[in-house]
Formats: structure tokens, C-alpha cells, sequence
């Protein structure tokens, strides 16, 4: 395996968003919205460069050449979100019996999924602000917001609330199901 010197990846700051380091910590912002993270490495750092924010590693493991990418993917999200923001887009599927959906709070609640009588929740952990939770046309559930992991987390939420137990998945394929991820490349 050839050894590399240093690990250098540029991300370049779109339009209008503004990047900030404070020690460790990145703050990525644009009007209003807000995305903070640390990151700490003893051997690699975050730092300003011209244009756009730089990941840093001299002569670099592979564990650290490894790590260097993911935060460069991280920041990249970072900016991405609070551009443009993420949008999953799920759909609730049914055959029989007709499931009703609601946003209550900081949950979700499923009625009559398979025609059950105790109603299913799945929780929105975070508050509108930070994700958003909407039900249109009684079977599309948009959920959108700018940090990618909160917005994955919460569909995953939603999508596991209406799993399936102790039946056969392909008979029986009722539920809620993301159908497809925007803001992400």
C-alpha cells in the first residue's frame, strides 16, 4: 500500500451559507438555520481555507484516512441541509383495512393498521423547528428539516412503528415506507 503525505479534503461553501470554527466545534448557518458539530481527532483537523472549509490529516493511517472522508462527508450534509435541506417522502400502504395517520405533539399515531384496535405511535423526538412532520392526502407523510441524521431518524421512526411481526412480509405488506430522499446527492 503506497503511503500518502497528507489527506486534504476541500469542501467549498455554497452561496449565501456561512462557516465559522470555533476550536473544535464547526458552525455552519444560513438565514436563521443553524447546524453545529465537534470534531475531535488528535491527528486531524477541520480548519478555514480559501473558499470553503478543509479537512487535514498529515501522513495518515488508514483508520485516520478513513475518518478524514466521513467527516468531509459530514460537512458536506452540513451544507447541503442548510442550503437546501433533506426531504424524505413516505407512503402509507394498505389493502383492507384503511389506516388513519395523525401528528399529535411529538408523535405520530396509526390507527387501525391491520385493523388493530390499539393504535400504533412512533415518535418525533425532535421539535418542528429542527424536523418537520406533515400528513397530506391521508397517506403521504413528508418529513423535512436541515440535519440529515434527524430527518433519517425520524422517518426510521415512522417506518419501524408499522412493522409487521409474526405474519409473512410479502403477504402481508401493509404500512408506512419511504419512497424517496431528497437533498441528498
Amino acid at each position: 500500500m503506497v503511503k500518502l503525505d497528507q489527506i486534504i479534503h476541500n469542501i467549498p461553501i455554497p452561496d449565501g451559507v456561512n462557516a465559522s470554527i470555533d476550536g473544535k466545534t464547526l458552525t455552519v448557518s444560513k438565514d436563521g438555520a443553524s447546524l453545529s458539530r465537534e470534531f475531535h481527532h488528535n491527528r486531524i483537523s477541520v480548519r478555514d481555507s480559501d473558499g470553503g472549509v478543509e479537512v487535514h490529516c498529515d501522513l495518515p493511517r488508514r483508520k485516520e484516512k478513513a475518518l478524514s472522508g466521513t467527516w468531509a462527508a459530514h460537512i458536506r450534509n452540513m451544507m447541503t441541509g442548510v442550503d437546501t435541506g433533506f426531504v424524505y417522502r413516505l407512503k402509507a400502504v394498505y389493502s383492507h383495512f384503511p389506516m388513519t395517520i395523525k401528528v399529535a405533539g411529538n408523535e405520530m399515531i396509526i390507527t387501525n393498521l391491520f385493523g388493530e384496535k390499539v393504535p400504533r405511535v412512533a415518535p418525533l423526538p425532535w421539535s418542528p423547528a429542527e424536523v418537520k412532520v406533515e400528513v397530506q392526502n391521508k397517506v403521504d407523510v413528508i418529513v423535512s428539516g436541515a440535519d440529515i441524521e434527524k430527518v433519517g431518524q425520524t422517518a426510521a421512526n415512522i417506518e419501524r412503528a408499522c412493522r409487521i411481526r409474526k405474519r409473512d412480509r410479502r403477504v402481508f405488506q401493509d404500512g408506512i415506507y419511504i419512497t424517496s430522499k431528497a437533498g441528498t446527492e
